[in-house]
């Protein structure tokens, strides 16, 4: 059975709902979470998105991410994300929202992030395969090869990188969501 999404409006007001192939067909605005797993050395668990995946297949992207199901909360979201693509179970910490836009995939996106030191225990439909990495080995690989990754990841790893972890300003041009309120 297809997934049902509620569309929002630029707000990220509930106005509607529909079924995901329809919310994408028609650029529907829509809700996702992402998560940044951090192990205790502050490296940062990328994924590969599986092959069988129909967005973004095989590009590396946060270390869980997915819809908000019709009525779902963003706190309720993340850890299901974390708990079905990882396995893991860890408290959750808000950093920001972004609103919908092209460079969110038309998603309204609430970022969290947390530190553990779990295995990861992947679920192969969801994901190729995961890795640790440091930050800015991250920011320079995205630079050299931006078509590894999702769209969605490099804006939130863009602003995460310089507005939290004080890295330099990233040159992603073609990114140009920002968070709400920032």
């Amino acid at each position: 059975m297809e997934e049902i999404f509620d569309v929002c409006d630029e707000h990220d007001r509930v106005i509607g709902q529909a079924p995901r192939s329809e919310v994408h067909a028609r650029g529907l605005l829509h809700r996702a979470v992402h998560v940044f797993v951090f192990n205790s050395a502050g490296e940062l668990l990328l994924q590969m998105r599986s092959r069988h995946k129909d967005e973004a297949p095989l590009q590396f992207t946060s270390s869980a991410s997915g819809h908000l199901g019709t009525g779902e909360t963003y706190e309720a979201a993340a850890p299901r994300e974390l708990l079905e693509e990882l396995g893991i179970e860890a408290p959750l910490e808000y950093v920001c929202k972004l609103s919908a836009a092209p460079e969110t995939a038309r998603e309204h996106t609430v970022l969290y992030r947390t530190t553990t030191d779990a295995p990861p225990v992947i679920d192969t439909f969801e994901i190729d395969a995961v890795s640790f990495h440091p930050l800015a080995e991250v920011a320079a690989w995205i630079e050299r090869e931006p078509s590894r990754f999702s769209v969605c990841f490099q804006t939130l790893f863009a602003w995460y990188f310089e507005k939290i972890a004080g890295g330099p300003p990233l040159d992603f041009s073609h990114l140009r969501s920002r968070p709400v309120g920032s």
